[in-house]
């Protein structure tokens, strides 16, 4: 079992930045590949980033791709998600999730987080 909990989240002017986190528990983190989702108001969740378990590989959204950054610490049992020049269409609100199995891009992730909000102000 894995327990997620997301924090960073905020209300930002466009073009500013925000780090989000998502500290896990339990001591299998580092076997897990981790991924980033956010549902808008009114739509459905949506894949915005994944890394694997070593780290060693990224994968991002087209809407996000070179503005953030999917990183972790193993160490530290934590994923993060630097977010740069956010647009009013970033606001959402945005989880984390944890997986075993390969299929990063895809939404059926073994363990989910409760979300943190990120509102951008136009």
């Amino acid at each position: 079992q894995v327990q997620l909990v997301e924090s960073g989240g905020g209300l930002v002017q466009a073009g500013g930045s925000l780090r989000l986190s998502c500290e896990a528990s339990g001591r299998t983190f580092r076997s897990y590949a981790m991924g980033w989702f956010r549902a808008a108001p009114g739509k459905e969740r949506e894949f915005v980033a994944a890394i694997t378990w070593t780290g060693g590989s990224t994968y991002y959204a087209d809407s996000v791709k070179g503005r953030c950054t999917i990183s972790r610490d193993n160490a530290k049992n934590t994923v993060y998600l630097q977010m740069n020049s956010l647009k009013f269409e970033d606001t959402a609100v945005y989880y984390c999730a944890a997986r075993r199995s390969a299929g990063l891009i895809r939404n059926d992730y073994d363990y989910w987080g409760q979300g943190t909000q990120v509102t951008v102000s136009s």
